[in-house]
């Protein structure tokens, strides 16, 4: 197919899909190295006091605080983008000065956690079992109820980086939280478009999109009762993935248990889908959820992107916004819905 620009139906981003240059010497990168191993892995069990005290952990078995016997820990990240006070230590807990407010600057209030998913230094999400994403599910609904208290932050961001081109620094499976004192820009762009589309067409965009999608068939990867994953329209990257419930709802902490299931499911076989036809990509997952101060309830509708890290951003996207993506999403979504699973 010739290039083409797409437009994205929910935030108004224009991409190009330009299959010829698929081509290119050194257009895919795989980088797939990260540091360490068990004996200096800080997420390991055994080194519990490598990491600031646990704020949060599932224990089986019982047993103390920041000691072995966990399937889950959250703990503060120790070189912390954000932290709760300033003026302190971020774990310390103790009161600072609080942030100003100002047209250009503020305090970097907020928080910053580390989630290790599993024990096990060698077990990366699309190998573990679906009661063990679930958990992950679980555990990031816990702490993000639990910071939402906080009057000052408005958005909590999850995401996991997996694999050196994709950001990650340690190889421990491992996602982090951020709670941040404003929405993102990415979100508040997908909100306005969906505020736009809700008032000129009196329904979500999302739901809308899922219904279209069902309908054409050829980006859908795989779909059950509550979830369905797909290769958006205009995808920034190449096997860019969505997965989204195929009920409206705005807030991932309102997701319902079955949903929970559907969605760690879908999303380790999709991940495993990923793995087979890019042979162990590295990736960014980002958790996408309302606002914990805007209401937009109607318009919006919470969705997972796993993003591969293949190609690399030059002049025309940091200079333009747009991105250039050489697999067509139809493209892309044949070749993940083909592979066939063994479970």
């Amino acid at each position: 197919m010739p290039p083409e620009f797409r437009r994205d139906p929910v935030s108004g981003r224009w991409v190009i899909i330009a299959p010829g240059r698929q081509q290119r010497p050194h257009d895919i990168q795989v980088e797939r190295a990260v540091s360490g191993g068990r004996e200096d892995c800080p997420f390991c069990p055994g080194h519990e006091l490598m990491t600031p005290p646990e704020v949060l952990a599932y224990r089986p078995g019982g047993g103390g605080a920041n000691t072995p016997g966990w399937d889950l820990r959250i703990v503060p990240n120790k070189f912390p983008a954000l932290v709760r006070e300033i003026g302190t230590r971020a774990s310390d807990g103790q009161p600072g000065a609080q942030a100003f407010q100002a047209s250009d600057r503020m305090h970097a209030i907020g928080a910053h956690e580390v989630i290790i998913e599993t024990p096990d230094h060698d077990r990366p999400m699309a190998t573990m079992s679906e009661a063990g994403v679930e958990r992950i599910l679980r555990a990031c609904r816990e702490r993000m109820l639990a910071l939402r208290h906080d009057d000052r932050l408005k958005y909590i961001l999850v995401f996991k980086n997996h694999g050196a081109a994709a950001g990650a620094t340690l190889a421990h499976p491992h996602a982090q939280i951020i709670a941040l004192p404003m929405v993102p820009l990415v979100v508040q762009q997908e909100i306005d478009g969906a505020r736009a589309h809700f008032s000129a067409e009196g329904r979500c965009v999302f739901c809308e999109t899922i219904e279209q999608e069902r309908r054409d068939g050829r980006r859908v990867i795989q779909e059950d009762a509550d979830v369905i994953a797909i290769a958006p329209y205009a995808p920034r990257f190449a096997f860019e993935t969505w997965l989204l419930p195929k009920r409206h709802t705005a807030r991932f902490e309102d997701a319902s248990p079955d949903e929970d299931r559907s969605m760690a499911r879908l999303l380790t076989m999709v991940l495993q889908r990923l793995n087979a036809v890019l042979d162990t990509p590295p990736f960014n997952l980002v958790l996408h959820t309302s606002p914990l101060s805007d209401e937009v309830a109607d318009v919006y509708h919470w969705h997972v992107e796993i993003l591969p890290a293949l190609t690399r951003a030059g002049g025309c996207e940091w200079g333009s916004g747009l991105h250039i993506n050489p697999t067509p999403p139809e493209d892309a979504a044949r070749a993940l819905r083909e592979i066939r699973l063994y479970t």
